[in-house]
């Protein structure tokens, strides 16, 4: 993925474009087939809205006018969102009126969040997020229907295996219970940095919670448990025992992992997400081998972000994160060509460039990318320019003639029922040769 000089601000080449437009429209089309309806937010929110929701203060762009008017009262602060969840939220509240619940919606747009950029993370980024959201109620079955349609998302693409890590909220607010930990949320904001700070940071951490050495220690020994299926039922009530906040993290936990799809699904205590609104089932997919690359989807159920006072909104979804998931991709991928052109028609003088325009016209029409040749050159040249572009057709309007130049082929065409391979007819993401 190119570089901007403007770090963590990724600018795109043609074929880089392309890749992550196909990656695009994998996604759009899979949420549609699952009956998610796709909207669209305006990109800043109160500053005081986004400040409610976590951990992000240091993260979030605030927005300003370079010089406000002499005397002017200034109004409410505005900022860049960091995610799609809080404009959901209050996207919500607003069209009650105009939205059917429970209600299915994506959302494909950019974020902007201000840490530092490295492999993988972005300052400014595309995400593609599913969420249901329910009016008072949203039954429990669908924390294991986004789970699979992300993992239907990820299995489409070419990127190899990956893991959806899952874990429950009320599981580990009732084991911590179980230990006498108080500070239950701010033990899980330290052990959901677990990958990143290593054990014994997160040891320093709780300390500073104010953990004892036995609590750390049941913390970590919680944290560490994994399996594909219900084993871990009876690994957290050894450990721990039992209490009714547990029983139904334990439960809700199960449900997820045996509903999932059998492939992909983790159950991983260590999981917890630091945003302050999950409530329940949390999610967080890496790549095989790449796990240092960072989380490419994550999300959960949230019971208490939307409500109005008179109604709450519980939701459930998970954000994909598109510009992380198109540079693991770019890696060992790329374009089939840099533009979308299928055919060059080539132009012989400029006095035939009006049939030239016809024929690129009459191919458009049955839906093939055509272009004309910007200038009257030999043919030859013709030819080079197409080929510097990657473009597979080169269309010969005098002699009625269109030539592979790739293979050499050259045979009669008519541009009302000739159409090129299908492989040919758009871009396509490939493997990058080796060697």
């Amino acid at each position: 993925m190119s570089r901007a000089s403007l770090s963590g601000f990724p600018e795109l080449t043609p074929q880089e474009r392309i890749v992550e437009q196909y990656v695009l429209d994998h996604v759009r089309r899979t949420f549609e087939l699952h009956g998610f309806a796709g909207i669209e937010t305006r990109a800043v929110e109160p500053l005081e809205s986004l400040l409610r929701k976590g951990e992000t203060s240091k993260e979030v762009y605030v927005l300003g006018r370079l010089q406000d008017e002499p005397g002017a009262k200034r109004g409410r602060e505005l900022a860049l969102h960091f995610d799609l969840t809080v404009p959901l939220a209050r996207y919500v509240l607003e069209h009650t009126g105009d939205v059917a619940f429970p209600f299915k919606r994506y959302q494909i747009q950019k974020s902007w969040r201000g840490e530092r950029p490295q492999e993988g993370r972005f300052r400014e980024f595309t995400q593609a997020d599913i969420d249901v959201v329910g009016q008072d109620t949203l039954p429990f079955q669908y924390e294991v229907d986004v789970a699979l349609v992300m993992c239907e998302v990820l299995a489409g693409l070419p990127i190899g295996g990956f893991t959806m890590r899952v874990n429950n909220r009320k599981l580990c607010d009732g084991a911590y219970r179980s230990m006498g930990i108080e500070d239950r949320e701010g033990t899980l904001r330290v052990i959901d940095k677990l990958a990143k700070i290593g054990p014994d940071g997160v040891k320093a951490e709780l300390s500073g919670l104010g953990l004892t050495p036995e609590q750390i220690d049941g913390a970590l020994a919680l944290a560490s448990i994994q399996s594909r299926d219900t084993s871990f039922v009876e690994q957290v009530r050894a450990l721990v025992g039992s209490n009714e906040t547990l029983e139904e993290g334990l439960a809700e936990l199960a449900a997820v992992i045996e509903g999932g799809d059998g492939e992909h699904m983790l159950a991983d205590l260590s999981i917890a997400r630091g945003l302050d609104y999950y409530t329940g089932t949390v999610y967080e997919t890496t790549l095989d081998g790449r796990e240092g690359f960072g989380a490419i989807s994550a999300g959960g159920r949230y019971d208490s972000l939307v409500s109005d006072g008179k109604r709450t909104y519980p939701g459930v979804g998970l954000s994909l994160g598109v510009t992380r998931l198109v540079a693991a991709l770019l890696a060992d991928n790329t374009a089939t060509r840099q533009v979308p052109t299928a055919v060059l028609v080539a132009v012989t003088s400029e006095e035939s460039r009006v049939a030239s325009r016809v024929v690129a016209g009459a191919l458009r029409l049955r839906g093939i990318p055509a272009e004309v040749m910007p200038s009257a050159e030999k043919f030859g040249k013709q030819i080079r320019y197409a080929d510097r572009r990657g473009i597979p057709f080169v269309w010969f309007p005098e002699s009625g003639e269109v030539k592979d130049i790739r293979s050499g082929d050259q045979v009669a065409a008519d541009p009302a029922t000739w159409s090129p391979p299908e492989e040919d007819l758009w871009p396509r993401m490939v493997a990058r040769k080796q060697g």
